[in-house]
């Protein structure tokens, strides 16, 4: 909406609230940080109050009656695109009887008022620590992410973006990685952060050195046969 209300009226979710309702409610000192941010302030209405209580219901019946039916998605980023478009260019053309007007309509009038936004805005993710396994990895939502080798058994910063996953030692940052959304138990590798292991060559393959041997003498066939064994 290129833009922020002054006041931001919500139910007492304990999202937002820590305790308390109505005009007695105190919102919870992360949320009160990021209205702040924003110089909007979070607004709790009084318990039951009939003109603002109950109006998520209707749109999400709309959504789920107007938007899902007869789509298909490959991926959760491709729902979230698919879902854009359809807001931009169905449902904000759509006459809205609560509004009295489609809401395209209703931004227009509303634009001016808003307060603008910051011009810089932090990343919002979620921090877990987690300490790398034996394999190179550190785990998160049951899948997991490849981090420099070196770094087995250090406990990293692993950060939670909507898109990404970017893991920290300290300050560092030591990897990142497209966020596994739409899978479970499986793992991502960024080529360089594990040394292949070299195998050694296959012994049943004799070496040419034992080809010029055997098949000359019984005696010297048995003794590369015991050298075999070593």
């Amino acid at each position: 909406m290129d833009g922020v209300c002054s006041r931001c009226i919500v139910d007492n979710t304990s999202v937002i609230v820590a305790g308390g309702t109505g005009p007695d409610a105190l919102i919870a000192p992360e949320m009160k940080y990021f209205a702040d941010m924003y110089q909007t302030g979070f607004v709790a209405h009084a318990v039951g109050d009939a003109n603002r209580s109950a109006r998520v219901e209707r749109p999400f019946h709309f959504v789920e009656n107007n938007f899902l039916p007869g789509r298909t998605f490959v991926s959760w980023h491709d729902l979230n695109r698919q879902a854009i478009d359809w807001c931009r260019n169905t449902s904000d053309k759509t006459f809205k009887r609560a509004l009295g007007m489609i809401p395209d309509e209703a931004y227009i009038i509303e634009k001016p008022h808003l307060i603008d936004l910051p011009p810089y805005r932090p990343p919002v993710y979620v921090a877990k620590h987690r300490v790398v396994d034996i394999e190179g990895y550190v785990h998160l939502d049951t899948n997991r992410y490849s981090v420099p080798e070196a770094l087995i058994g250090k406990s990293l910063e692993v950060q939670k973006h909507w898109r990404k996953v970017i893991v920290y030692d300290k300050s560092r940052n030591v990897a990142e990685h497209d966020r596994i959304l739409d899978k479970r138990d499986t793992r991502t590798t960024v080529p360089g952060h594990h040394v292949p292991i070299r195998r050694k060559k296959d012994a049943r393959v004799p070496s040419k050195e034992e080809q010029l041997l055997v098949g000359n003498d019984a005696v010297l066939d048995a003794y590369v046969a015991e050298l075999r064994k070593e």
